[in-house]
């Protein structure tokens, strides 16, 4: 029966995501992101209440006054916070609930998550009482209605000696003392619930604790929306002397209280305790009972080897153990962990079709932030062995040089602070961190035998808090932090094919990187670069290929435009660079491709490239956000990376 919900459910998550897929893509598909929804919905909770709770006080009267005053008097701000915190509220129930459904759906709260799963329920309890709260301190005739039907929920354990239904029978009999105890806990219930979250989180390796910055604001303007045309309002004063008999509920949390009334307060008690009683019993029924507790995984080459517990992934494992497989979307959406299994079987789990073909599954390849190891296991990842030598880490940066390339690129050339330096292969990416938290990542264009120095290509995005700051504010010996080398874009020097480089705008960055390491390291493998562009001025450096091309055999450059006009005096390629490619090779199965730019043109490439002959674990990409697919899979029992501009 639970093997009977979980594919159903899977299926229907599924199908949610692939359509979400094709409006969001799955860089910022919210589905994606249900847990750190959740973190990104509280912190607006607690940002809008402490402003709220600047201008309330506590007291019979003074509570509801006061909010209305925020509601009405500053309707413009105090009224907006006081929406944001009602809608942030609800939006953190339905991202938690949802977050929880679809663990459990895709089997994600067995075996060693049962600890997370336990936290869960108990954070969704915490979220529950705090909103219940909440609605007390506005003091309306919904607050009343709140507060007695509370009490007389209350008043069905057998734990109070005096009823406290009592409490709110008639006017006066609630204090303002009352109200500074329900301020205490209004603040104390979610001080609990967070360091919960965070204990949550910490059982979860390299959890999503923020969302995309794209969907973050998308979120708060959502809200506003919502807020200026539906603003939060109170419903009348409390008057405990009268019954209202007309209300507007909120069912993200006062779901169950119209129950208290059609069914009585202790068969609402039996309801709470049998569900969150079958909640807790969940983990342990229905598993499979495997001959051993763990499997051993040997990743080939380097034989790094992990051990994967019951219930956990490949991905999971690796991470849990420093190995470094490479991973972007971990929900079977982006493709960036598909490696293959060269000996051993694994159940491959849930994910979208298009990422794993059934010719590939043949071929013995698998998703790894899915695929769970029946038996011991050897996995090809040849991305172990040259991730290990250089792990991330955080250092501070002084801006050396800044350059504009052209009107809307600028170069910028960092230097390591003192007694620092960070070491890379060509290829990788840094995160910046600004001073909010978020991180905006770029790919470093300098080869790495240039150890004293990174140089970025920052490409203006209008409205860009990072872009924009670079373009007009930034300024020689600013400071800035940032973490890296990230990613597994890089050049595979194993290999003898020849190779194809494609690249989109500053899709150059790594390139470049690439192409001054292979000269670097004499590097005599044939290397042809097609770069494309909508007009020649967004070639910025294009003498620097064209210089390459003079002074090495095995180079070649083809600049390409999609979009020329007569007054360029254009005499080179045109149209889609990708077709370019089409157009001078007929067959790809001898090459290898390494593509980065927009995924428009990293996904039309993949599809063609491939239909040419070209293997897919030939193409490796790095595309600024995750390809999509199509048609969702539910199992019964290459690389892509996606540095993020702003």
């Amino acid at each position: 029966m639970i093997k009977f919900i979980h594919r159903t459910g899977q299926s229907i998550f599924l199908i949610l995501e692939n359509g979400l897929n094709g409006v969001f893509w799955p860089a910022l598909n919210p589905l994606y992101f249900l847990g750190a929804i959740t973190y990104w919905m509280f912190w607006i909770i607690v940002v809008s209440g402490f402003y709220i709770y600047a201008f309330y006080d506590t007291g019979v009267n003074d509570a509801f006054n006061s909010v209305e005053r925020i509601t009405h008097g500053q309707w413009y701000l105090g009224g907006i916070m006081r929406s944001l915190h009602r809608y942030a509220s609800d939006g953190m129930v339905l991202a938690a609930v949802l977050h929880m459904l679809r663990n459990f759906f895709f089997d994600r709260y067995r075996n060693f998550r049962w600890f997370s799963w336990y936290t869960g329920v108990i954070v969704l309890w915490l979220i529950y009482i705090a909103g219940i709260n909440g609605y007390w301190l506005v003091w309306d005739k919904l607050a009343q209605f709140v507060a007695v039907a509370s009490a007389e929920w209350l008043d069905a354990l057998p734990i109070f000696s005096v009823p406290m239904a009592r409490n709110f029978l008639e006017q006066g009999s609630v204090n303002d003392r009352f109200f500074s105890l329900l301020s205490f806990i209004h603040l104390g219930v979610p001080l609990g619930a967070f360091a919960l979250i965070w204990i949550h989180t910490q059982r979860v390796p390299q959890a999503k604790t923020s969302p995309p910055q794209a969907l973050k604001i998308g979120l708060v303007l959502s809200m506003i929306a919502l807020a200026l045309l539906k603003p939060a309002l109170s419903q009348g004063q409390a008057d405990l002397d009268s019954i209202s008999s007309m209300l507007n509920l909120d069912w993200f949390y006062l779901w169950s209280y119209p129950l208290i009334y059609t069914w009585g307060p202790g068969k609402v008690w039996i309801l709470a305790g049998g569900v969150t009683g079958f909640l807790l019993l969940l983990p342990f029924l229905g598993g499979k009972k495997r001959v051993k507790d763990d499997y051993e995984i040997t990743a080939v080459p380097g034989g790094r080897k992990f051990t994967v517990k019951v219930g956990e992934t490949i991905l999971e494992a690796a991470l849990n153990q420093g190995v470094n497989l490479p991973y972007q979307c971990r929900d079977g959406a982006c493709g960036t962990c598909k490696g293959k299994v060269l000996r051993g079987k694994v159940d491959y789990g849930t994910y979208q079709q298009g990422v794993l073909s059934d010719a590939e599954k043949a071929q013995g390849m698998a998703l790894f932030c899915c695929a769970k190891p029946l038996t011991d296991l050897h996995i090809e990842c040849h991305e172990i062995a040259e991730l290990v030598k250089f792990p991330a880490k955080t250092i501070n940066f002084s801006v050396q040089k800044m350059e504009r390339a052209a009107q809307d690129v600028m170069l910028i050339e960092l230097q390591p602070e003192e007694d620092a330096q960070m070491d890379f292969i060509s290829g990788q990416y840094i995160a910046v961190l600004l001073d909010d938290g978020s991180k905006r990542s770029f790919s470093i264009a300098n080869a790495p035998h240039e150890t004293d120095r990174l140089q970025l290509h920052i490409r203006l995005v209008e409205g860009g808090k990072f872009t924009s700051h670079v373009f007009n504010k930034m300024k020689q010996g600013d400071v800035l932090q940032a973490e890296g080398p990230l990613g597994t874009f890089f050049m595979h020097e194993d290999s003898g094919k020849p190779i194809i480089f494609m690249a989109g705008g500053t899709g150059f960055a790594p390139v470049k990187s690439m192409v001054e390491h292979a000269f670097n390291i004499g590097l005599k493998r044939p290397m042809v670069l097609y770069w494309g562009a909508r007009t020649p001025a967004d070639l910025y450096l294009a003498a620097l290929p064209e210089k390459w091309q003079q002074e090495h055999d095995n180079f070649k450059f083809i600049p390409v435009l999609s979009e020329p006009k007569p007054e360029h005096g254009w005499q080179g390629r045109s149209g889609l660079v990708h077709e370019a490619i089409l157009q001078d090779h007929q067959n790809l199965d001898s090459y290898q491709v390494y593509a980065c730019g927009p995924p428009v043109m990293i996904d039309a490439g993949r599809a063609a490239f491939v239909a040419k002959g070209l293997p897919e674990d030939q193409y490796y990409s790095d595309a600024f956000l995750f390809t999509h697919y199509k048609t969702p899979v539910v199992e019964p029992s290459l690389s892509s990376e996606g540095v993020t501009h702003d």
